[in-house]
């Protein structure tokens, strides 16, 4: 045949498509939606008596949401929560008292971190108590029991600091995670013991009211009373004003774990102080690299629990950061109700008070702290993606799985769920979209199909059926016996839900096996939904031919090699084409632009396939993988596929001097050689050419693809058979 087909000659003038669907980005509308959610989801708590009411704040450079709930009291008359209502903040106290009073004195030079707490506290004594630093109380990692006996009767500081001496340690210092208000109350004795102030006197003057925190105080006044929300009946009394712990109150109300009553927007302003790494309104109370030591991990490398200094980072205790948010924040709650999460990643910070033991101590928020921190993640997330940006820096993108948690999984409830899906298919926190459906209310998840590479996506041959040891669920393999889902595996789901991510090019056959999946969803009447993601070598270049030969796994759909487009738009340009009768719904992205690469976003890459190991070879594969079929190897079997092609027959010399005749824009090419230790040539010899792409825009892979070919055929013709090229050409 002619080296020059017309597949061949199509492919030198490059191919174009407009996408159905475009960039997506929700209307102002779903963000009030996801604020109307939030709301529900509190509302619902209301009604349900986990908690009377509260007091919700949501606060990010796009976002500010005020909202109370419910009663501030039930009995003995309901009274409604108003904004200014007045909280027991309980273990709250630990981060917004103790915590920064201990870094200020830490600031001064008064104490250091390492130093024993006996060196202030002599009378702290007991087996191994020498070995207890500040910084393991600050952490939680003393070994200290939970909390000090109430089985016999004692009162003060100095009777609390004798049974801490007394407490037998449950585990060496700075070796486990051992939560507890000793701790605490022994730091708010070391602020009093090296300032000569009370605690509360010391936190008033020197972070209240700098700040402005003017709602904020142990021991409230009487005049405080009427806005306070009470908490339970002790002795006959309610207690309003008179902190709930009871540790606290035989320490007179006054102590480093607990006894603070604040609102809600002193608490915000303290959240907003932190974000602003210790400055507010012009008052510095911290230094920023104190703040930045007490919200970063502080425990030992080896511990699984994640401290900071009195702020909790990723621990048992985190589900109040919910489902969206990164690890990268802190924050805290309090037995009587409160949370406080700070995500550094938006500047955003989500506030909930309340009085969930009033009346009669049955409610519980402990869900509903995590249902707050992921819905109100959601908005706040959707705000700052979708905000115009001119910081430098990763842009924030929510993918489809992300913007499904966010709605509570709303559009799958009531459904029978199948779900095609490999190790790609995960959150932003790394999450599986699996995990994510199993735990998910309201839907079936019935069945599991995984594409070629399998459900962990590391196998490099036919793929058989299984099982998900986890939930004992059946995984159909669509890249096997059949690479459509049969009737038999369809049996008893009512939708296919495809969470998968592709890299951009129309060979890489994930989007064929969606292609495959709608048309049986199509023809047996199920629904489809798409969890989009984004395109990580961009939406804006468009590049090759369109399919021109009959459809193949290779070539589901007549577009271009590197098609530009997302999964969910591809499923629309597919259904418009060739599924019409199909049900078809995307879960839309949120915040991606077209110009955008995987690396300028807030995305991690993960390998997709066991050959596709970075950014930059997914970039060079619509070019470099059209060479796959011939006596060629493309870099399988090395550490970096895709980068380099060489062979035994090729001397590379003469190769490069052919390859670098004509200028490739964004490529910079040498000469190499390679030993694969598997595929082509294994173990054999290969020499031939290295590519570094040094300007990714202007690099057109599929154009040095065809040029790499042609210089190829030119130099031997004998050994590199151009036909073979058209195998994902057309």
């Amino acid at each position: 045949m002619s080296p020059w087909s017309p597949p061949l000659v199509a492919a030198i003038a490059l191919g174009a498509i407009l996408s159905l669907a475009g960039c997506s980005t929700p209307p102002a509308d779903e963000v009030a939606s996801a604020r109307d959610r939030l709301d529900d989801a509190i509302e619902r708590a209301v009604l349900d008596g986990l908690t009377p009411g509260g007091v919700l704040y949501v606060e990010s450079s796009e976002e500010t949401r005020r909202r109370a709930f419910g009663n501030r009291s039930l009995q003995p008359e309901p009274t409604p929560t108003r904004l200014d209502t007045i909280y027991d903040l309980a273990s709250l106290t630990k981060v917004v008292a103790t915590a920064p009073s201990v870094m200020i004195l830490e600031e001064s030079g008064a104490i250091r971190l390492e130093d024993p707490i006996a060196s202030y506290l002599p009378e702290f004594l007991g087996p191994n108590k020498g070995a207890i630093t500040i910084k393991h109380a600050l952490t939680h990692t003393t070994g200290l029991p939970p909390g000090l006996s109430l089985r016999t009767p004692w009162t003060g500081l100095d009777s609390a600091i004798e049974l801490a001496s007394n407490a037998p340690l449950r585990a060496k210092p700075g070796t486990d995670f051992i939560y507890s208000d000793i701790n605490f109350i022994l730091l708010g004795a070391l602020v009093e013991r090296v300032s000569g102030q009370s605690l509360d006197q010391f936190a008033q003057e020197h972070l209240f009211e700098p700040l402005g925190m003017r709602q904020t105080r142990y021991l409230p006044p009487s005049s405080w009373r009427h806005r306070i929300a009470p908490t339970e009946r002790v002795d006959g009394s309610w207690l309003q004003g008179i902190v709930h712990d009871p540790t606290a109150r035989r320490l007179g109300g006054v102590a480093g774990h607990a006894g603070l009553f604040s609102t809600a927007s002193d608490v915000a302003r303290f959240a907003r102080m932190f974000l602003n790494e210790g400055e507010l309104d012009g008052a510095r109370v911290l230094r920023p690299q104190s703040v930045r030591l007490m919200t970063s991990v502080q425990t030992e490398p080896g511990l699984e629990d994640r401290r900071g200094l009195g702020w909790d980072i990723d621990t048992g205790y985190t589900r109040l950061r919910g489902a969206l948010y990164s690890k990268n924040g802190y924050g805290h709650t309090g037995f009587t109700g409160p949370s406080l999460w700070v995500d550094k990643d938006t500047r955003s910070f989500v506030l909930f008070l309340c009085n969930r033991n009033h009346p009669d101590g049955s409610g519980n928020v402990l869900n509903l702290r995590e249902e707050i921190g992921t819905l109100a993640a959601g908005y706040v997330l959707a705000s700052v993606a979708e905000a115009p940006r001119s910081a430098p820096g990763p842009r924030l993108v929510l993918n489809g799985i992300e913007a499904l948690v966010a709605e509570n999984f709303e559009r799958l409830q009531g459904r029978k769920v199948g779900l095609i899906t490999n190790h790609t298919g995960r959150d932003r926190n790394g999450v599986s979209t699996i995990k994510r459906f199993l735990n998910a209310d309201g839907l079936q998840l019935n069945a599991l199909f995984s594409p070629e590479h399998g459900i962990e996506g590391i196998l490099d041959e036919q793929v058989a059926d299984s099982r998900y040891a986890d939930a004992e669920l059946p995984i159909f393999s669509l890249y096997g016996a059949t690479k459509e889902p049969t009737a038999q595996s369809l049996e008893g789901l009512d939708t296919l839900v495809f969470d998968i991510q592709d890299i951009g090019c129309r060979f890489y056959t994930y989007i064929s096996t969606m292609g495959m999946a709608m048309r049986a969803a199509e023809k047996h009447g199920l629904r489809f939904v798409v969890l989009d993601r984004i395109n990580p070598i961009n939406g804006s270049a468009v590049e090759g031919p369109q399919r021109t030969g009959t459809p193949a796994f290779v070539a589901f759909h007549d577009i271009p090699i590197r098609h530009g487009m997302t999964v969910g738009e591809l499923a629309r340009l597919f259904q418009a084409e060739r599924f019409p009768d199909l049900e078809l719904e995307i879960v839309e992205l949120v915040g991606w632009r077209r110009e955008l690469w995987m690396d300028t976003t807030d995305r991690e890459w993960v390998n997709p396939s066991p050959n596709m190991r970075s950014l930059t070879e997914a970039t060079l594969y619509p070019g470099i993988g059209i060479l796959e079929f011939a006596d060629l190897s493309v870099g399988r079997g090395t550490e970096t596929p895709f980068e380099h092609i060489g062979a035994p027959y090729i001397d590379s010399a003469a190769l490069l001097q052919q390859v670098t005749q004509t200028p490739t824009p964004g490529l910079q090419i040498r000469a190499t050689s390679f030993t694969p230790d598997a595929s082509k040539f294994a173990r054999e010899r290969c020499e031939g050419l290295a590519f570094e792409i040094t300007d990714r825009d202007a690099f057109r892979p599929v154009r040095f693809g065809l040029h790499l070919a042609a210089a190829l055929h030119t130099l031997y013709p004998n050994d590199f058979d151009l036909q073979t090229c058209e195998t994902l050409l057309k």
